[in-house]
């Protein structure tokens, strides 16, 4: 593997998988509604580690967590939709599995067949699970001769089937999507090129200290929108109106501003913003003059002359990272400088383009652009926590 994180760490494709018990970890934490998935996202990005697996004759047990049952079985957060899903994704039957400890289950790995997928059923339904304890990772290593995360997603927090299970599996290493995922935000910490343009949006500036930190001295241009742009503007003392500002980060955005001047680099706010009175009152939209936002209105999306010069700056880059969306984008009166900026991504194919960070994924896709950029990160909180500089849990436990 190229990227220096993968140092040590084996690719599937070097584990021989030929008529072996392949443990996968996948995560297909999806959203569903009734019972119905709404966003398969997730699912698909975990295809080609399983097709893999499944060319090379293994006999495959995946397994996921799905929302947060707190240890306890509760059927609305039940793997069985994700199973059928997945049955027709594949073209092929994937068994749901209750649980491992028994005697049902031996009898039917008595029976497993090479190329066959069986699915247990969510892990969080163990309460072993979430303390990362030995129980539940023994009783899964005893059907397991080869360990493949494949769950970046999951891979900050140090849970059972994450951590304590490829510790008892001598044979462990990455699937597609974890090296994936890791080789593309390590172009973004390690192999950069510049010029290198970060975009910042989402609601606070608290999410996005630590991405900030570690990312001051190799940036170029900050570029700052969504709500936790008026912090930023209540720090140069500009008025706000009745936006969102973080109080507590006023004077930490205030020191970052002077930081970035001080690297002779630009951190560049709004100029203008598309402000309502209200929520409820979308239909009274305007566009500022300029970046003052008066009493009694809202700031909440960037506004054209912010697209425009934004544009610019995303246009010359070389390297291009973003999280966060620009506006409230999940309304369409309230998503074009959202879309603007992944437009902007999209024209720049000169560009190693990475979006990281759920809602900004989800922005992506909504855009209609996601396909034109390089890397869309399924790892959400990992993803943020990884280009903060920490080490994620599963990422080291498959180590040699």
């Amino acid at each position: 593997m190229s990227s220096k994180t993968l140092q040590g760490i084996r690719s599937i494709e070097e584990l021989d998988l030929d008529e072996k018990n392949v443990f996968i970890r996948v995560d297909f934490n999806v959203p569903m509604e009734n019972g119905v998935i709404t966003d398969d996202n997730r699912i698909r990005a975990a295809l080609p580690t399983i097709r893999f697996a499944l060319d090379k004759g293994a006999r495959i047990l995946l397994a996921s967590h799905l929302g947060r049952p707190k240890g306890k079985v509760d059927p609305q957060y039940s793997m069985e939709p994700v199973g059928e899903y997945l049955s027709r994704m594949l073209d092929l039957d994937v068994v749901l599995i209750d649980e491992l400890r028994g005697d049902a289950p031996k009898a039917l790995f008595k029976g497993w067949k090479d190329g066959q997928v069986l699915l247990l059923e969510n892990l969080r339904f163990d309460p072993d699970e979430e303390k990362n304890g030995r129980d539940l990772a023994l009783a899964i290593a005893e059907y397991t001769d080869v360990y493949i995360n494949d769950a970046f997603g999951a891979s900050h927090r140090a849970h059972s089937s994450i951590v304590a299970l490829p510790q008892e599996v001598r044979n462990r290493g990455a699937g597609f999507l974890m090296k994936q995922e890791i080789e593309f935000l390590d172009k973004v910490i390690y192999d950069y090129e510049a010029p290198f343009v970060t975009i910042l949006g989402g609601a606070k500036v608290s999410d996005k200290i630590g991405v900030i930190e570690n990312l001051i001295d190799k940036v170029d241009v900050f570029l700052v929108g969504g709500a936790m742009a008026y912090t930023f503007q209540a720090a140069q003392k500009l008025p706000t109106g009745s936006s969102l500002v973080e109080q507590d980060k006023v004077k930490f955005a205030g020191e970052l501003i002077e930081r970035v001047k001080a690297r002779d680099k630009k951190l560049m706010l709004p100029l203008d913003h598309v402000i309502v009175p209200s929520f409820d009152r979308l239909s009274e939209a305007k566009i500022t003059e300029g970046v003052a936002i008066p009493e009694g209105w809202m700031g909440v999306d960037i506004g054209p002359k912010t697209q425009a010069v934004f544009r610019e700056e995303i246009k010359r880059a070389k390297t291009i990272f973003w999280n966060g969306p620009m506006g409230v984008f999940e309304k369409p009166a309230l998503a074009k400088g959202t879309f603007a900026v992944a437009a902007a991504m999209a024209e720049n194919q000169s560009a190693v383009t990475v979006v990281g960070g759920g809602d900004s994924a989800a922005a992506a896709k909504a855009s209609g652009f996601a396909d034109k950029m390089k890397h869309i990160s399924t790892g959400g909180g990992a993803s943020l926590e990884y280009l903060q500089g920490d080490k994620l849990p599963g990422v080291e436990a498959l180590r040699r």
